[in-house]
């Protein structure tokens, strides 16, 4: 028994008989949430713990009164898979001093890895993918009479449009909104496809309420979620068609991304509206027009090239090589000359060589990136690439590679964020500072981090704040008073 599991397994004997009267005094039976990987997942976890608290569930964040233990999981990456199998396995101590206690995982690991779960490894009692959610009461009500319960099936409908969700651990002024699920971009190192399914986009109007209502109870910014939010298209009809198929009639209705964006907007001039993440491929001038339009649309793209280099992108199947990316790139420098673009890389994918490494790093030197999510080519099972590539650079080279991705990474935040100093930004307060009570900190419409004194100001309020000093990651200001 690792260390780990001794205490919890101490903890939870410690607080026993405090927990179980804290369990009766409230009459309803305890939900515990863990979320891990993409925004997808906590705005999923969100939808869950609504259908559970219908079923009788509260939520909490105290892992030891749990009477229903749910891990929502990613399977982008091998070191999160570890990650959520240690968690289990740390679970299983738990179970020893509380039988009764139901473990589960849902998400992206639920799909890929179900049997193994249930029955190799015999780690949880219950899986649920991701399209499976509304059986949860159900699926917790097997594994009470005894037998292991699963639902993996994949929805070419689901889009818990009428759902409204628990803001689990909300800052109350940000809040993530899904607009569609699964993905039809088949990338040729990615599990999404076969994990989330095909792609359908969600109602308009149940977002535009949804937004209306968060805007209505002090929230006052909202980002739209999908995994290729450019292809978003709504006509009212079954799955997602081109816009070139549909019929007159469904072309009169139907309303695409840009679209979706100006409904949004249009709820308050208050409530800032973001997104993520965009496909290079799908991205129009149409969606950067409607954000320059709209002062509330945040200033701010989410990119992922992940290689520099076109035969790179043809391998891992993208859609798009570099001269199209860098044409989406100026379009945004000529349509929102103050938009800040981040982005996704891959490095060490198979078959990369080092000028095609150098590709790489030299497109990071012509964009310019705000900031970067980057990270080490991680095999995953079924996908195309695992079927068709060898993982064939080695592991030594794939540490330098992202060493000097990093490094030319580091120089661009700070030269960016350098640019800003002695500007007035206008910030929109999330919360107080972690190094320092008495500061706050909240970003500006291109998602910068600002930390300034706190005075009278609060979470939720709009500041106008003068930019003294920054480092890579934040702005240094003081508001000010006029």
């Amino acid at each position: 028994m690792s260390n780990h599991t001794q205490e919890l397994l101490e903890e939870s004997r410690q607080g026993e008989a405090t927990l179980l009267n804290a369990i009766t005094a409230s009459g309803n039976r305890k939900l515990y949430l863990e979320s891990y990987g993409c925004q997808m997942n906590f705005s999923d976890s969100e939808i869950v713990a609504s259908i559970l608290s219908e079923a009788g569930y509260d939520t909490t964040k105290n892992l030891y009164e749990s009477d229903v233990v749910l891990l929502n999981t990613c399977a982008i990456r091998e070191n999160a898979e570890q990650r959520v199998r240690q968690r289990l396995k740390d679970f299983q101590g738990l179970k020893k001093s509380n039988p009764r206690l139901v473990v589960g995982v849902l998400g992206c690991m639920a799909e890929r890895l179900k049997e193994k779960f249930l029955e190799e490894e015999k780690l949880v009692d219950l899986v649920a993918g991701p399209d499976a959610y509304r059986a949860l009461p159900d699926l917790i009500a097997e594994v009470e009479t005894g037998q292991k319960a699963m639902n993996v099936l994949l929805s070419l409908e689901e889009t818990y449009a009428d759902i409204n969700p628990v803001r689990m651990g909300s800052n109350g002024v940000s809040a993530f909104i899904s607009i569609m699920r699964g993905c039809d971009n088949m990338c040729s190192f990615c599990v999404v496809p076969f994990t989330r399914g095909r792609e359908r986009s969600r109602d308009p109007e149940s977002i535009v309420k949804e937004a209306q209502e968060l805007f209505d109870n002090g929230f006052r910014e909202v980002t739209l979620l999908g995994q290729n939010v450019d292809s978003y298209l709504f006509y009212g009809g079954g799955p997602k068609k081109d816009f070139k198929q549909l019929s007159e009639e469904e072309k009169g209705r139907a309303v695409n991304f840009a679209g979706l964006l100006a409904k949004v907007a249009a709820v308050s001039p208050l409530l800032r509206v973001r997104f993520t993440t965009s496909n290079p491929g799908d991205m129009t001038d149409e969606v950067l027009e409607t954000m320059a339009a709209w002062p509330n649309i945040c200033k701010y793209i989410h990119l992922p090239v992940q290689s520099g280099n076109s035969d790179v992108l043809h391998r891992m199947n993208r859609g798009y090589d570099r001269p199209t990316y860098m044409n989406r790139i100026a379009a945004i420098r000529r349509i929102m000359p103050d938009c800040a673009i981040s982005t996704d890389i891959i490095t060490g994918f198979c078959g990369e060589t080092e000028e095609e490494h150098k590709d790489t790093l030299s497109l990071m030197q012509e964009v310019g990136y705000d900031y970067a999510y980057m990270f080490q080519y991680s095999e995953r099972p079924r996908t195309l690439a695992a079927r068709k590539f060898k993982d064939d650079v080695a592991q030594e080279e794939k540490n330098r590679r992202l060493k000097e991705i990093i490094q030319i990474q580091s120089e661009w935040s700070l030269k960016r964020n350098q640019e800003v100093l002695g500007q007035t930004v206008e910030v929109l307060v999330e919360g107080v500072s972690k190094k320092s009570e008495e500061d706050l900190f909240g970003r500006t419409s291109q998602y910068k981090v600002v930390v300034f004194p706190k005075e009278q100001f609060k979470p939720g309020d709009y500041v106008q704040v003068k930019v003294h000093d920054c480092t890579s990651a934040t702005l240094l200001g003081k508001a000010l008073t006029s």
